[in-house]
């Protein structure tokens, strides 16, 4: 045959092997294959076809025998992809090709085999987020103490540390490997009950044979289906990935604007012997790792609305999911697999400027102390509305006249009364107004390293 043209960027630039191997054209076949035979195995152990069936169909159930190339030769006649892999399937087995697919239809084999394969996906994600909460878990330890300028709606705050910054992102991370555990089991589910879901062509045995197929592939059990596995299992397995996939744009966000030039607390590593930012502007080290993942997380929340549009099926079910699930399910998991490990292997050799986190923070000026004033005066007895109303007047002076908000404190008699010398001076210390901080990542890093939801890579 020709060979196509490559198209989709998962082809020749996005994705890695191992979660594209997982939803390769190739792998799909023996999934199909590693139901096929099940069945019949299932079939055996009931006695509804003999021994010997079973063991030439699972011998023969392979892709050794059942190769690509024939199954795309008959689908061409039959306009039905397993139609074909089943009349490869039967013709392989000689004799024994009367017992493949007994009492089955399609979708008892292509659902079955989907949740196969997102189970093999489910399992590269426990990975990448294990590894990524370990990369995230150290950093966060290192930088326990490290001061920098919290911001929020884009504008200075108070101090915090880099560390608490860490394991925010760590704790998000760290429930996105709860909600796979969750609801693995809802997910990780097949089903062998027939056209409409009664089981009929498999006779009075049909449950029984459906626990075997399930408890043989290790998979759970959808009790009551219609032709299909019902895709609300699909809703919550893609609005997962789509929910890590925005945890991971969110802290690619961060990256992004910590380094940007009037900031530079973080940066991406960048080859300074080879590596180029800009094709005009030579001194340009642009986050484009960072961008890179951005760009991809809004693809993957892109197809959020079709997986929710293929829940929607006439009676017992019909075709419309189908073409729309061959490029939701495999572009989601190996997107998502793709931005998870770009993140991890950023983050290990992220580039992290301490002093300019400081120098930003001193920068800020003195006002991003107000708080820590106001709560001082409120400690000394001073009303909290009235002691808002002082350091505000006082922050907005330091503004006006460009002189300092400590200049403009000393001027208020009530302050220097109440908090004399050293103690403004300590009120006015970042490093003395950083609260529990250092407490929430022992305890960030405690949970990381005790978790038993962590795999070993």
């Amino acid at each position: 045959m020709v060979n196509e043209p490559q198209v989709c960027p998962l082809d020749f630039r996005y994705g890695l092997a191992q979660m594209k191997n997982i939803f390769s054209e190739q792998s799909r076949l023996e999934h199909l294959l590693m139901v096929e035979a099940a069945l019949a195995r299932a079939h055996a152990k009931l006695g509804n076809i003999p021994q010997k069936d079973a063991r030439i169909i699972t011998q023969k159930a392979t892709t050794k025998y059942v190769t690509l190339s024939k199954v795309k030769v008959i689908e061409l006649e039959t306009k039905h992809d397993l139609m074909a892999v089943v009349r490869v399937l039967t013709k392989a087995c000689g004799s024994s090709g009367r017992s493949v697919h007994l009492g089955a239809t399609s979708y008892d084999i292509v659902d079955t085999a989907t949740a196969l394969q997102i189970k093999s996906a489910i399992e590269q994600f426990e990975l990448d987020l294990s590894a990524l909460l370990r990369t995230l878990s150290a950093m966060a330890k290192e930088h326990t103490n490290t001061i920098m300028l919290g911001r929020t709606h884009g504008q200075a705050a108070v101090p915090i540390t880099f560390g608490l910054k860490l394991s925010v992102f760590a704790m998000e991370f760290y429930r996105h490997l709860e909600r796979l555990a969750d609801t693995k089991p809802r997910i990780c589910v097949g089903k062998f009950s027939g056209a409409v879901g009664t089981g009929a062509a498999l006779g009075s045995s049909a449950l029984k044979i459906q626990e075997l197929v399930m408890l043989d592939l290790g998979l759970g059990t959808e009790l009551a289906a219609t032709q299909i596995v019902t895709r609300d299992r699909h809703i919550e397995f893609i609005g997962v990935l789509v929910n890590i996939a925005t945890s991971v744009e969110k802290m690619a966000t961060e990256i992004r604007n910590l380094q940007r030039s009037e900031l530079l607390e973080v940066a991406e590593s960048f080859d300074a012997e080879k590596q180029v930012g800009s094709s005009t502007m030579a001194h340009k080290r642009n986050p484009i790792t960072s961008e890179n993942i951005s760009g991809l997380a809004r693809v993957i929340r892109g197809f959020i609305i079709p997986t929710y549009e293929n829940a929607l099926q006439w009676h017992e079910r019909d075709l419309a999911n189908s073409s729309s699930e061959r490029f939701v399910i495999p572009h989601v998991c190996i997107l998502v697999d793709d931005i998870l490990q770009k993140l991890d292997q950023m983050l290990r050799v992220l580039e992290i400027f301490p002093q300019n986190m400081r120098n930003n923070l001193d920068c800020a000026g003195g006002e991003i102390m107000a708080e820590a004033v106001m709560q001082a005066l409120t400690k000394k007895g001073m009303a909290r509305d009235d002691a808002y109303k002082l350091v505000r007047s006082a922050a907005v002076a330091a503004r006006s006249s460009d002189s300092e908000f400590k200049a403009e404190l000393l001027k208020m008699s009530n302050v220097k009364k109440l908090l004399p010398g050293k103690e403004l001076e300590a009120s006015l210390d970042p490093k003395n107004y950083l609260g529990s901080s250092k407490k929430i990542v022992s305890k960030v890093v405690q949970i990381i390293a005790k978790s038993k939801l962590l795999k070993k890579g």
